[in-house]
């Protein structure tokens, strides 16, 4: 993990090294949900409930995010809330929407599956200086943003 960048690469060259990662990235992804006793569905949608924090997520509101229907997000919870990962609970404002919210261990569960991984990565980052820090992290929250505007732009047209 020493191996500092090359100057002279190209963005295609970057660009490959991605898609490298992101394949890895799926395949752990689906891994670790298999570990975890859930699918990789269920393991996204479970992030996203864990990420909202305080603010838990309405059904309709984690369809969004997932970009699944409200019928597959009821499945969703279904089972996660079978493998203890989640659970629904009213809504203070709205007594006939529900909220979903972790189970109190759920963050640690997920933790000790991701600590491996999490470790190295960290590692790794703590490889770099903090200028370089800043336009990892930069480069992170602009592709976010640019893959945010593509998945929007792919359910929006037609399949090839």
């Amino acid at each position: 993990m020493e191996r500092k960048p090359d100057a002279g690469t190209s963005p295609l060259e970057v660009l490959a090294r991605m898609d490298q990662l992101i394949a890895l990235s799926l395949v752990g992804q689906h891994t670790l949900a298999e570990r975890l006793g859930i699918n990789v569905t269920d393991l996204t949608c479970l992030g996203f409930v864990l990420g909202a924090g305080e603010e838990a997520l309405t059904a309709g509101r984690l369809a969004e995010l997932a970009g699944l229907t409200t019928g597959a997000v009821t499945g969703v919870v279904n089972r996660l809330e079978g493998a203890g990962y989640a659970r629904r609970v009213p809504d203070p404002d709205d007594r006939r929407r529900v909220r979903i919210v972790p189970e109190k261990d759920s963050a640690a569960r997920i933790a000790v599956a991701y600590e491996p991984t999490y470790r190295r990565l960290t590692e790794l980052f703590e490889s770099y200086g903090p200028e370089e820090l800043a336009a990892i992290s930069d480069w992170f929250t602009r592709a976010a943003d640019a893959m945010r505007i593509s998945l929007a732009e792919i359910r929006e047209s037609p399949a090839p």
